[in-house]
């Protein structure tokens, strides 16, 4: 999955999602697949294609959520509203390519994400499986505080 015999990671990363919600409110594209829209509409009380007709929209031959006017995701409302069954590519958050991709970008996606660094030790092969879109990312412990000072 990575580039080479040791891509820079090799010892591991450290995140703990603290639901900042941060990454939630950013303009993008959530992608989702049939499997994911079938989850969120269950959890949510709908039908597919009521689901589909509220949040979706097609972009190209993909199907993302749609956004709020000011970018923020349409289920961020101070906290995901559907994080039990939030999409795979919220499950994997950070460890993305183009988060693993150098260092350097590692460090530019935790200007903005203060669970980076912090918390606990993702393996190699576990960054791999999310990398891949496998897994999900754990929660920072119950009551824990932002870790890293703000500002700066």
């Amino acid at each position: 999955m990575h580039d080479g015999p040791n891509p820079w990671y090799t010892d591991g990363l450290r995140f703990s999602c603290t639901r900042c919600g941060h990454c939630c409110r950013v303009e993008g594209h959530v992608w989702v697949g049939a499997r994911e829209i079938r989850a969120i509409a269950r959890f949510l009380g709908l039908t597919r294609d009521d689901f589909g007709r509220r949040f979706l929209r097609r972009i190209g031959r993909r199907l993302s959520l749609v956004e709020e006017p000011n970018h923020d995701c349409v289920f961020w409302d101070e906290e995901c509203t559907i994080y039990p069954v939030r999409p795979r590519q919220c499950r994997t958050f950070p460890f993305w390519g183009k988060s693993l991709a150098s260092s350097e970008a590692w460090r530019s996606t935790a200007i903005d994400c203060e669970g980076i660094d912090t918390g606990r030790l993702y393996s190699l092969p576990e960054i791999d499986a999310l990398r891949a879109g496998r897994g999900e990312t754990a929660d920072a412990p119950a009551g824990a505080q932002s870790p890293r000072p703000q500002g700066g």
